[in-house]
Formats: structure tokens, sequence, C-alpha cells
């Protein structure tokens, strides 16, 4: 597989990706040469983002970041849910309209996705902004015999009229109706029917339709706003495991009986971060918001976590593990530190092994170790071989550049304060730093020592090189 940006490289094994569908990693081919059509689901936006989903944003920026590197033209597509249940009820507690609510938690989610260098989407649709392409479907699918109005006034999608029901997430109907117990809905044919038009209650928003007032259920918006993005067919779906089912199960039924067409080539699922063995979520109340965990790590810091395991892994959230990374970080900072890159035209041994990791299924944690055998080679050579070592700099950013790490300037990277710590001030360390200078002209060794220690304390360290001192925080 050729590269398609102009430097004609030759990947030594084309990117393959875990496809959640058939169960097996696949070589990815694109519908349109050169083309990557990425939809994911994103956020519903009834309250602050929590480290699950900040493992969602930045798998997929990753992903998007990592299609471009490779030269394709990605329209990546994340959606916002911005109208259901758990958004009526929060804004009755708060005693708001739902619509201020959602602005309020998408501007906070924005405010996250900046933190953790996350870019934004090519696209990025509203349900409540959908409504049309929502009601269309839904028309579609009724004209299709695949949904019909019960005495409720509410839509059902009937799963039996859809015959390959269960093939992402490989479970049988019949075995599902014989072994699961399920609420007895009088209103349903099949327990397993699904609301696509909940009609309206009083006092809950509601939009006209053909069948009354009411609001979507959450299945039928993702069906909605992904083909109308990127069309019936494309190539990515993305989103977390418990996605899995019923959401994409669902939206698959969804969109092929509605346009006769495949919906999605491949499909991607991360892994859950964990608490105690426990998944995090909000449900359970054992979630960590991005905001609260930003107050002890930088952004960058809890990106790295992220991609220091495999996407489909289980991720264990931990100050240890978070601590790990920041020392991972300031080994890679240090590294970079003092050396001015340069153009580096050649394709390196590094920069090959990093991309076998990532085309092996976007495996970052492997892609992360080339980096550091990288950045150890990089540290013998600033002293030995400069020309060397400016070309050593350009390979480990240029790794970098995909995963969205190392972006900062490694002084002030490595000078700066974490989270909301309250530190020395950067004039005072430099104040401190020219009187232990002096005091070491004027031999007197003990001030010299007693101004080290009192910097350390605070968590400064210095390091002397010849007549030179730099400083980082600890």
């Amino acid at each position: 597989m050729l590269y398609l940006d102009n430097k004609t490289r030759i990947l030594m094994k084309p990117l393959h990706i875990f496809n959640s569908l058939h169960r097996k990693k696949q070589p990815f081919t694109p519908i349109v040469e050169g083309k990557v059509g990425l939809y994911v689901c994103g956020m519903t936006v009834y309250d602050f983002c929590h480290i699950g989903h900040a493992r969602v944003m930045v798998v997929f920026d990753v992903v998007a970041r990592y299609f471009k590197y490779l030269g394709y033209e990605v329209n990546y597509v994340r959606n916002i849910t911005d109208i259901d249940d758990k958004i009526i009820n929060r804004a009755i507690e708060a005693g708001e309209d739902f619509s201020q609510l959602t602005q309020r938690f998408i501007a906070e989610m924005h405010q996250d996705e900046t933190s953790l260098n996350v870019q934004k989407p090519d696209l990025e649709p509203l349900a409540t902004e959908s409504m049309n392409d929502i009601i269309l479907m839904i028309e579609t699918l009724i004209d299709k015999q695949h949904a019909y109005l019960g005495p409720n006034n509410d839509v059902y999608y009937a799963v039996e009229s859809f015959a390959n029901y269960g093939q992402l997430s490989g479970r049988k109907l019949d075995d599902m109706n014989a072994g699961e117990r399920v609420e007895v809905d009088a209103n349903k044919r099949n327990p397993f029917d699904f609301v696509l038009w909940k009609s309206a209650k009083a006092g809950e928003p509601a939009w006209p339709s053909p069948w009354g007032a009411g609001r979507p259920g959450w299945h039928i918006e993702c069906s909605a706003m992904s083909t109308r993005c990127l069309g019936n067919h494309f190539d990515i779906h993305g989103g977390g495991m418990d996605l899995q089912f019923p959401h994409h199960e669902n939206e698959i039924a969804q969109s092929e009986a509605a346009t006769g067409e495949c919906f999605v080539n491949t499909w991607m699922h991360n892994g859950f971060v964990r608490i105690d063995d426990e998944k995090m979520s909000k449900s359970l109340g054992n979630f960590f918001t991005v905001r609260e965990v930003l107050k002890q790590y930088r952004g960058e810091e809890i990106r790295f976590f992220v991609l220091s395991s495999h996407y489909r892994s289980p991720l264990n959230y931990s100050d240890e593990q978070l601590n790990e990374s920041r020392a991972a970080l300031e080994r890679l900072y240090t590294a970079l530190r003092n050396v001015t890159p340069a153009a580096n035209p050649d394709k390196s041994d590094y920069i090959q092994r990093f991309e076998a990791a990532m085309n092996d299924d976007f495996n970052t944690a492997k892609a992360l170790s080339v980096m550091f055998e990288c950045a150890n080679e990089l540290n013998k050579l600033k002293s030995t071989d400069p020309e060397k070592a400016a070309k050593t700099a350009t390979d480990l950013l240029t790794m970098a550049e995909p995963l969205g790490l190392l972006n900062q300037d490694p002084e002030t990277y490595l000078q700066s304060s974490t989270g909301d710590d309250v530190a020395i001030d950067n004039d005072v360390i430099t104040l401190k730093i020219n009187q232990r200078l002096q005091a070491k002209a004027d031999k007197n060794w003990a001030l010299a020592d007693q101004i080290r220690d009192e910097l350390s304390q605070q968590g400064v360290i210095l390091e002397d090189k010849g007549v030179q001192t730099t400083w980082r925080r600890n």
C-alpha cells in the first residue's frame, strides 16, 4: 500500500483494524480511495465528561490523526445527544430550560477536549437539529414495514422484520427471547422491539411529527445523523464497547432496513475504563470527571495515560498509573531539551517500526515503546553527535504528532506547574538559581547546597551542566 502524500513511501504492511462485526483484524480498504468517513457516538450532554468519555475522545482523535498522517482525507463526525430522559430530568432538577443545560455542558465538553489536545471533529451534529432526518427515516421504516405505531402512540422498530438482527453482538433473537428476562410491554409486538419515536408527555420538550408531538428514541438519532453526514454506506463507526449492544446493533437494523444498503464496513469499540474491577460510569457513581483529574494532572498526562494501553483493552484508572504517565512524558520532553530538530527526509528505522505498530490496529502502547527507544538514543547523541541528534529529535516529534503528544516547548513543559498545584513562581526560581551560582562562585558550598535543598523541597529539580544550571518541576 502506498502512502497517499507526495512522499510516495511504501508501507511494509497495510493498516489492519479489528472489526467488531467480523471479530478479527482486517486490512482497511476505503470505500473511496484516499478518503475515510468516520462516525463516533459522542456524549449525552447533561453533566461533565468523565475519564471514560476522555478515552473515547482521545482514542478516536488518534484514529483520525493517524489516517491524516497516512495521507487520507478524513471526514470525522461525532454527534451530540442533546435530548433524552437524563437531560430532561437534570434540567428539571436545575430549574432551567433543557437547551440552556445542554449548551452549557457542550461548552464544558469542548473545554475538556482542548485540555486533552483533542481536535474538533469535522462535523458535530446535534440531535435537536436533526429532526427532519429522523422523522424521514422513521417514515421510511414504517413504509417498508420495519416499524409500527403502538397503541400508546409510540413508534417501534420491529426487530423480527430484520433477518440479520444480532450480527454485531453475536446474539440471536430466538436465544434472547428464550433466555433473557425482558419487561413485558403490551405496546410492543416483541419484547426486544425498541422505540423510534416517543409520544409527548406533559411538560416535556416535543417536536411535531406525523404520529403527533414527541421526540426521538436514542438509537434512531445516530442512524439519521451518520447517514446524513457520511451517506448510507461509510467506512468506520466507533464508540465505547458498552454501545455494541443494543445501540449499535439497533443502528445497523434501522439503517440497513431504511436504505437497503450496507451501513458500515468496519466497527471499532474501545474498552472500558475501570476502577476496582468495575466499569467507570455515572450510573454506578464510581467516576472521576476530566475536570477533577485536571486539578492534579496535565491534560497531556491524561492523554498519555489513555494511549499507554491498547484501545480495546481495559484501562485501569489510578493515581499510580497517572504518575507513571507524568514521569514518562518528562523523560520524552527531557530528551528533546536543548536540541533543535532538523529536516529529516529519510524514513528512519524508528519511523518504520512506529508505523508497523500503528498499522497493527492502532497499537499505541507499542508505538510509545518505539518512541522511548528513540528518546534514549537521542539522550546519548546530544553530547556525541549533535547533527544526528537533531535528526533523531525530528524522528521523535514525527511519531508524536499523530498521537497528539509533545506539542509543547520542552522548557515550557518541564518548568510549568501541574494542575491547580500552588507552585513557586518561575521568577523566584530564577532568582534562587542566580543566588546559588553566586554562592558557588564565592565557594560558599554550604549556601549553594542550602538553596538546592530549599528548591527541591518545593518540587524544583536543579541540573548542573558545567557552569550552566537548568531546572524542571518534579
